[in-house]
This record gives C-alpha cells, sequence and structure tokens, in this order.
C-alpha cells in the first residue's frame, strides 16, 4: 500500500451556511398584513380534554365484555394547543435567513491532503454551477411557503414576503402567492424566484453578505388551530404531566430553527426510485436520505447512492458523480454536520 495514498480525514465537520431563525407566529387579519407588525403574538395554552379509547386492540381483548370495560375507562389529557384570535382569520410566520459564505470549506479537517483535495473538487463545481441549481431550489422553498409546514395545508391564501436587508434596513423585496408554486417539483420558474436564487448563490460564493426576513401570510379562518413546533419530552411522561407541549420564545409561539432549515433543504429529487414507488417529491438533503414520517432512507448504502459513497468515490477514487448527485452532495455540505471516519 502506498504510504500517499489519500484517507478521509478522521475529523471533519461542516458548518451549515442556511441560518434560520426560530420562525414566530402572530394572529391577525388578512385585509390587515399592511399593520403585521402591529399583530398579536400567538399565544398557547392548556386544554383538557377526555378522549375515548380507540387504539387497536389485542385479539385477547375483543371480547364484548372487555370492550366495555375499556372504553368505560376514559382517556384523559392535558395537552398544548394554539389558535388564531377569535376575531382573526390569519396567521402570520416571521423568521430570519443568513446566508453564511464558504460552502464545501470545513471548519474542522485534520488532514491536510484531503483538505486540499476537497477544495479542489469544491472550486471545480463552483467554477461550473456556482451553486445556481441549490440556490433556485432553497428559493423556490421561500416562495411555495413549505417552511410552514402543516399550517400551509388547506389554507385559502398564502402570501410570502422575502426583504432582503442591508444595513439593517430593507433593501429590496420579494413577494410570492405561494399556491402558485408546487410543493412537488420546481417547475415554476418564476422571474421573481429566479433573482432570489441568484441573491442565495451570491452569499454562498461569498460575494455578497445576505441576510433575509421572511414574512408568511395565511389565511386559515378565524379562530383556527395553528401549528407550532412540538417539544421531545426525553423519558417517561409522568401521570398527570402534558401529553403535548408546544414551543414558544417569550411566550409567542414559534417553529424550531431546526424545522424551518428542513423545509428549505428539501430539494432532492434525486434520489433512486423504485418503479412501482410512490412518487413523493423533493425530500431532505440527508446523508442516507432519511424521511423519518415514513420510516423509510432513499439513500441506502448499499446502492452506492448516499453522501458517504459518493463522496468516498469522488474525492478517493476519482469517481466524478453524476452532475445531480454533485448537486446532491455539495447540499449535504450546506447543510453541515461531522463527517469523519474516525474508528
Amino acid at each position: 500500500m502506498s504510504k500517499n495514498k489519500l484517507t478521509t480525514a478522521s475529523v471533519l465537520a461542516f458548518e451549515r451556511k442556511l441560518d434560520p431563525s426560530d420562525a414566530l407566529l402572530f394572529t391577525g387579519n388578512w385585509a390587515d398584513r399592511e399593520n403585521a407588525l402591529q399583530w398579536e403574538p400567538v399565544a398557547i395554552r392548556e386544554k383538557s380534554v377526555r378522549g375515548t379509547i380507540s387504539n387497536r386492540l389485542k385479539r385477547g381483548d375483543q371480547d364484548p365484555t372487555k370492550v366495555d370495560a375499556a372504553i368505560e375507562n376514559p382517556n384523559l389529557q392535558t395537552v398544548d394547543i394554539a389558535t388564531l384570535g377569535v376575531e382573526h382569520d390569519t396567521l402570520q410566520m416571521r423568521f430570519t435567513l443568513r446566508i453564511i459564505p464558504g460552502a464545501g470549506i470545513p471548519s474542522a479537517c485534520n488532514n491536510a491532503a484531503y483538505q486540499e483535495k476537497l477544495e479542489k473538487i469544491v472550486n471545480e463545481y463552483k467554477q461550473q454551477h456556482q451553486f445556481k441549481e441549490l440556490s433556485f431550489r432553497y428559493a423556490y422553498n421561500l416562495a411555495n411557503g413549505r417552511f410552514l409546514w402543516r399550517n400551509r395545508i388547506g389554507a385559502e391564501d398564502v402570501e410570502v414576503i422575502v426583504s432582503r436587508f442591508v444595513d439593517g434596513a430593507p433593501e429590496r423585496q420579494y413577494t410570492f402567492n405561494s399556491l402558485d408554486f408546487s410543493l412537488r417539483n420546481f417547475e415554476n420558474n418564476a422571474n421573481d424566484v429566479e433573482a432570489l436564487g441568484e441573491l442565495i448563490a451570491r452569499g454562498l460564493m461569498a460575494r455578497e453578505h445576505v441576510l433575509f426576513e421572511i414574512t408568511a401570510f395565511c389565511r386559515l379562518g378565524a379562530g383556527q388551530e395553528v401549528f407550532p413546533s412540538q417539544e421531545l419530552i426525553l423519558g417517561q411522561r409522568a401521570p398527570g404531566k402534558k401529553s403535548k407541549t408546544l414551543y414558544s420564545v417569550n411566550e409567542i409561539a414559534a417553529l424550531h430553527s431546526q424545522k424551518v432549515g428542513n423545509a428549505l433543504r428539501t430539494i432532492d429529487t434525486w434520489y433512486p426510485v423504485e418503479e412501482d414507488t410512490l412518487e413523493i417529491g423533493p425530500i431532505p438533503v440527508e446523508p442516507y436520505g432519511s424521511v423519518t414520517n415514513q420510516g423509510r432512507a432513499y439513500r441506502q448504502p448499499q446502492a452506492k447512492m448516499d453522501f458517504y459513497s459518493l463522496l468516498d468515490g469522488w474525492m478517493l477514487k476519482d469517481i466524478v458523480p453524476e452532475q445531480e448527485q454533485q448537486h446532491y452532495v455539495m447540499a449535504v455540505l450546506i447543510r453541515g454536520g461531522v463527517f469523519g471516519d474516525a474508528e
């Protein structure tokens, strides 16, 4: 074995380059969008409910007397809930997004030869593509309001306003009717989406400082329930404690920045799909193509289409991936993470 054979760095880390804040939720009326800064925060309150037993019963528990006994034992719950005001029909979501330069450059790498080769590959990709395809897709996910998650479903109207800030003041504004943009593809080449994507690309290429404020309006109906992030409660829930806890910032209902970021990087349409598999559209950029709500990884290592197989082939064996998979690899580096080959 050659002593100069390139090996993967045991310490290899990348910082995320799309850096969203938590998204705060406010309540108001669609006709009053011009005064959005005066809208009231969405508050979180508790609700105690008496539910019924509705889970699938075991075979031995299907005797009528046992079913009746189970039904008589109520399913008592205390949960958090968030709603629009009783006289308000529209949800406002507001957050900022910073584009951090240095895409593809590791924040930590303990192998100089590996880092040199990686920088060469990234620079070649930059010269050829300049992050245009990835940036267009990030911009598209801002335009279509994917970051609203469940709040977007069934909305009568959805409007997204993206303001580019310079020296603490809005310099330019992009307004989108989000329902014109599909969640299943990236086929609407509206001029404003391309212009927004160009700005994101310039930020990733370290040509400009790029900071956005995103404001989304979602007309749902007066008093309708809205959906902040749900907190993960570690350990077993104690009897009498809430079975659902919602996230808030300074008593304002909010979505985690991680959830917003997951929506923005839902751009991977390049994963392998079996012929009889139902098309689901783009999935989040993840090293193994993980989609947690399906319990499935679309980029299996056996197929050599996961991030590590593609990166190692590119770096260690000079096997240049197809163009679409190059986009995917770079998107994972933009996502950030710890990718070293430590024993």
